[in-house]
């Protein structure tokens, strides 16, 4: 059950070996038979948020402007490192009903899936500005540090991780 790239879905999903007697099944096949349209419909808010423009920032589309007020007086009005903070996501925290059940390979997995789909999303609803979109893979020791983030970047500093 490993993919072109050569992820191996049975180990970040270990329930798919297990169906059809063992012979295992598709994600796309356990997809369907195991999920619905309301957590299908949260996922799509996760994978594809909303974003605005504040004062010439970019945040998610519930930026709180008291919190962005807080920020900007904190960061010395220091747009990027306000952008980064109040954009920031922790993985785990998605899914804190798990109760610890996650494992690095799942959380890396899935935090760089939402690296790229940001970053996609970003380009596409602001095609004249630049961002990173940051997901250090660690290894850090708590999963839940390891978090997602995006900003606004100058020609000059144009770096990402």
């Amino acid at each position: 059950m490993t993919n072109d790239n050569g992820i191996d879905f049975a180990k970040l999903i270990p329930e798919l070996p297990k169906w059809n007697n063992g012979r295992g099944i598709s994600v796309e096949a356990w997809v369907g038979c195991t999920g619905n349209f309301e957590l299908a419909i949260g996922y799509s808010r996760l994978f594809w948020p909303d974003f605005v423009e504040h004062d010439g920032c970019i945040f998610f589309g519930d930026v709180s402007v008291e919190s962005y007020r807080s920020f900007m007086e904190r960061c010395k009005g220091d747009r990027q490192r306000v952008e980064a903070v109040m954009n920031h996501r922790h993985v785990f925290d998605y899914f804190a009903h798990a109760n610890g059940s996650a494992t690095r390979e799942q959380i890396v997995y899935l935090g760089g899936v939402i690296r790229s789909i940001w970053q996609t999303k970003l380009v596409r609803d602001f095609p004249n500005r630049a961002f990173a979109v940051s997901f250090p893979k660690g290894p850090f020791e708590d999963l839940v540090e390891y978090e997602v983030t995006f900003w606004q970047v100058t020609s000059t500093n144009q770096q990402g991780i």
